[in-house]
């Protein structure tokens, strides 16, 4: 194939991954279509094919990572939302909670919520820490006294 192809090839698959990235999550394409665009200077440049190919490896992998490195510093930064706010909150126990029946009753700030425990039954008075939302349950542990 000529160098010209090759050209063509390279900016086409530059320009599809750059499209393509519009429609995936995550900034996976993104990193080749770089990579693509590198190449295609190596073929405009008219350099032989099997250096495109490792310029277009290389450069998507540094280009992968890099931004891999920066994707997972913004997912550092998310805070819980939803029901999961309540994930690592204290409450205490108001009716006895039986994980095997699935009943029991925890207050929390002014709100109650039925209540599981995936470490056994819990009888009320207890404080305890909410580990898990599970649909319209809160999964509680009790608090160790060194917590309180």
């Amino acid at each position: 194939m000529s160098n010209e192809a090759w050209l063509w090839f390279w900016i086409g698959a530059a320009v599809f991954l750059a499209i393509a990235e519009i429609f995936t999550a995550g900034f996976f394409m993104l990193p080749f279509a770089v990579g693509a665009a590198a190449a295609a200077a190596l073929a405009y440049a008219d350099v032989g094919e099997i250096p495109q190919l490792i310029v277009f490896l290389v450069v998507s992998l540094i280009a992968l990572f890099t931004l891999r490195r920066f994707v997972s510093r913004g997912d550092e930064k998310q805070h819980p939302v939803g029901s999961n706010r309540f994930v690592g909150q204290q409450a205490r126990v108001i009716e006895a909670i039986d994980p095997a029946s699935n009943q029991g009753r925890v207050r929390m700030e002014t709100e109650m919520w039925r209540a599981t425990s995936d470490s056994g039954p819990i009888p009320a008075g207890v404080d305890v820490k909410v580990v898990e939302v599970r649909g319209t349950r809160l999964v509680v542990a009790p608090l160790d006294k060194e917590t309180r």
